[in-house]
């Protein structure tokens, strides 16, 4: 391939792959075919390694949800995407489930007090304090960015739109969990929901710095610009990348201390989480560094505990990870990777067109699950079996645990009917 250095962006300019990079699909039968263009156009650039699908993917920009894709020395802004660091967190409570219908009201004010979606967000005299607001990475990011450190202490400790959720659940815990838990049933609260504004900007602001770069892409392939990490955008992005990630799980900290100050400190098992939309860094030596991105994708390295969640009418999982080890994470056809949720098969539209609101409602009410907000295109309907994908990557990950439902939090729609109160 040829190659030559462009000294004023500090952008490798290169030739396509002759031979796309080795891809490996999961749950080939739950994947459309569109999904299936995005992993392949990700497979032919010059930078790419290695690259993988789980069989939650849907169409994303530039690389699809659900997508892997290992870039060595080189990190793309768009391919880690929009909501850098959205993560699921739980907090397991050693409490009987059957109170969360027995004690309904208490455990729906638990979550009205203490979280805010969408555009919402505590009134400046309320506002929450985590040590992430001192963080000096703020002062690192570039001066069109440096307004985001007082987004960031607006909206700490609130969750995002869309399929982002706040939700009791009925847990399920096996014998021989992997975090030595004793098998039976608890009340467990979890979360997903990402880095907010913070995130949004800062991906958006590096795109178009990286798609500047990379003009010698062709126009299909313009989303999945990248940038050489030596480069002063490069190193930018990183330091960007990681401190809102760190923001991200700064919300949830937020978030699950404030309701565990409510229902009881005392009455925790554990907490958990893990995350997706993102690039690990792994090292090599006297070799460039690898980029693993994962957007909607989760680590899923030997020992690794992790969250795939359902919908909010159906099965999520606690899972643990059984690919390779850290250091080998290069060799594995999934990159140590697994599936982020379920995955839609219909878009929002389509949904807020076709879907019957009242139908919905009353399925929520037969499986006994009060919903908060919610629209119709966040409907169960609009995800894959949640088993399903489960069942496609038994080979990533195992499972230790099962979650279901029982009362969820998310944004009201600005389109289409709400499905809860």
């Amino acid at each position: 391939m040829s190659k030559k250095k462009n000294h004023d962006s500090g952008a490798a300019v290169q030739a396509l792959r002759q031979q796309p990079a080795p891809l490996t699909i999961w749950g080939r039968e739950l994947v459309d075919e569109q999904s299936l263009k995005q992993i392949n156009q990700a497979a032919q650039l010059p930078v790419t390694q290695r690259v993988a699908l789980m069989p939650d993917a849907h169409v994303g920009y530039g690389l699809p949800i659900g997508g892997v894709a290992a870039l060595e020395g080189a990190i793309g802004p768009y391919m880690v995407g929009v909501d850098i660091g959205c993560r699921l967190h739980a907090t397991i409570y050693d409490l009987d489930p059957a109170e969360l219908h027995q004690d309904k009201y208490s455990y729906i004010n638990f979550i009205l007090d203490h979280t805010y979606f969408g555009r919402k967000a505590p009134n400046r005299h309320e506002r929450n304090q985590h040590p992430i607001l001192d963080d000096p990475r703020w002062g690192l990011l570039p001066e069109k960015l440096k307004h985001l450190k007082d987004k960031a202490a607006e909206q700490l400790g609130t969750s995002g739109g869309g399929n982002h959720f706040v939700e009791w659940t009925k847990l399920v815990v096996s014998e021989n969990n992997p975090l030595a838990i004793p098998a039976g049933k608890y009340i467990a609260l979890v979360s997903h929901s990402g880095s907010r504004r913070v995130g949004y900007e800062i991906a958006n602001y590096f795109s178009k710095v990286a798609e500047s770069i990379c003009t010698f892409l062709p126009r299909e392939l313009r989303r999945l610009s990248y940038l050489d990490h030596q480069s002063e955008a490069g190193e930018q992005y990183e330091i960007a990348m990681n401190l809102a990630g760190d923001y991200a799980r700064a919300n949830h900290e937020v978030i699950h201390r404030r309701i565990r100050h409510d229902v009881g400190t005392d009455l925790v098992v554990v907490e958990l989480e893990n995350h997706h939309n993102f690039a690990w860094r792994i090292e090599r030596i006297n070799q460039p560094p690898v980029f693993v991105h994962r957007k909607g994708a989760t680590p899923a390295e030997q020992g690794v505990t992790g969250i795939i969640p359902g919908s909010m009418a159906s099965t999520g999982f606690f899972v643990v990870g059984q690919c390779y080890t850290a250091e080998r994470v290069l060799e594995h056809p999934a990159l140590n990777s697994a599936a982020h949720g379920s995955g839609r098969v219909m878009g929002r539209g389509a949904a807020i067109r076709s879907l019957d609101a009242q139908a919905i409602r009353r399925k929520l009410r037969d499986k006994n699950v009060t919903v908060i907000g919610g629209g119709v295109d966040e409907a169960p309907e609009v995800y894959k079996d949640s088993r399903q994908v489960i069942e496609a990557q038994e080979d990533l990950i195992d499972v230790w645990a099962t979650f279901d439902p029982v009362i969820v939090r998310m944004e009201k729609p600005r389109k289409g009917k709400t499905l809860g109160q």
